[in-house]
């Protein structure tokens, strides 16, 4: 239920409501727009008398909300999230390109990876210390070694650092992440999920393998209701019966979140299609459709890389790809962050 009260109430009729309202049981969500003011009520309404708020002279209107995602939904705060990270704004009206390789290797590897992004205009570093991945022979990551090369690149730099979380556990670990990332595989680790909701630290929620919109909606009310705001959503392809690429880029995806919810939302494209070669147009079309970023996979040699070449650019296919990614934002009235 969201309760939309009238244009120039007093703080003090609105904090007298809050209180009145709070003694049915219920918690409030404050959302002072650039037009409206929203009392959004969470928890069981049953017991809040529709009539009785619509009988307050600085109540406007009363509405119930059907859909189980509350804090998320743009009627409970209609107007864009915007996350600050470092300095850096990300959200409507600017464009943010997170990019680096899938996995930490070494020293040389990410440094020189790093350098080159930033050079062509990378907002943030991306890069894989832990590594989920389908087999156990896999290479897995560095680990904590590489949470320290990411901090290395981020000293000589100066770009924020965007890398996967696990586990709850490793909370401690990832104190001085920039954005914590959580991967497909764990938009469901709802302990996970819990424990990041009690931080304000940015997080970037990537949609699961096989999850319907409202799924990762739900995800993020998880983040949302513990008390983090922070949350950008990540739209990186979905499993379909298709063979010929790895996912199916879901670019419907973008316009729905946009107009569902209130956070911000970037694409993926590399992991979208796992083809380096679709990166681009993949990129152009998430920027028409509305996107406020994108995260991008680059590697110095994809061909020796130890985890996910074949989606992976070289630098200069990088730089290439960011004056035209530079050009349409600027087209679709974005500043580049």
């Amino acid at each position: 239920m969201i309760v939309i009260l009238r244009p120039d109430t007093a703080e003090g009729r609105i904090k007298q409501l809050i209180a009145q309202i709070e003694e049915k049981g219920v918690s409030i969500h404050f959302s002072r727009g650039v037009h409206e003011t929203i009392l959004g009520l969470v928890g069981d309404t049953t017991h809040v008398d529709e009539d009785w708020l619509r009988a307050i002279d600085i109540v406007a209107d009363v509405r119930r909300i059907s859909e189980p995602y509350k804090l998320v939904n743009r009627r409970f705060h209609p107007d864009d999230t915007h996350i600050d990270v470092c300095g850096r704004r990300i959200g409507e009206g600017t464009f943010a390109v997170m990019a680096g390789p899938c996995s930490v290797e070494s020293e040389a590897q990410l440094l020189g990876v790093a350098q080159a992004v930033k050079a062509s205009g990378a907002t943030c570093l991306r890069g894989g210390a832990f590594k989920p991945r389908t087999s156990p022979y896999s290479f897995q990551g560095l680990e904590n070694q590489g949470l320290a090369l990411l901090r290395e690149a981020r000293r000589v730099t100066g770009l924020p650092i965007v890398t996967e979380i696990m586990s709850e556990m490793q909370l401690d670990d990832f104190a001085d992440v920039d954005i914590i990332q959580v991967g497909a595989r764990n938009m469901q680790n709802f302990r996970l999920l819990k424990e990041l909701g009690h931080s304000k630290k940015p997080v970037l929620l990537k949609r699961g393998l096989s999850s319907t919109m409202e799924e990762l909606f739900m995800s993020a009310e998880y983040i949302l209701a513990g008390g983090n705001d922070n949350v950008i959503l990540c739209e990186r392809g979905i499993r379909t019966f298709e063979k010929m690429i790895r996912n199916n880029l879901d670019i419907s995806a973008v316009p729905l979140i946009k107009a569902k919810t209130h956070l911000p939302v970037i694409v993926d494209p590399s992991h979208a299609a796992g083809i380096a070669w679709m990166v681009e147009p993949l990129a152009r079309t998430a920027i028409a459709a509305g996107a406020d970023g994108l995260m991008i996979e680059v590697h110095n040699d994809p061909q020796k890389a130890l985890c996910d070449g074949a989606q992976s650019l070289r630098p200069d296919q990088f730089d290439a790809l960011m004056q035209d990614v530079r050009r349409r934002a600027e087209f679709e009235g974005k500043a580049m962050q």
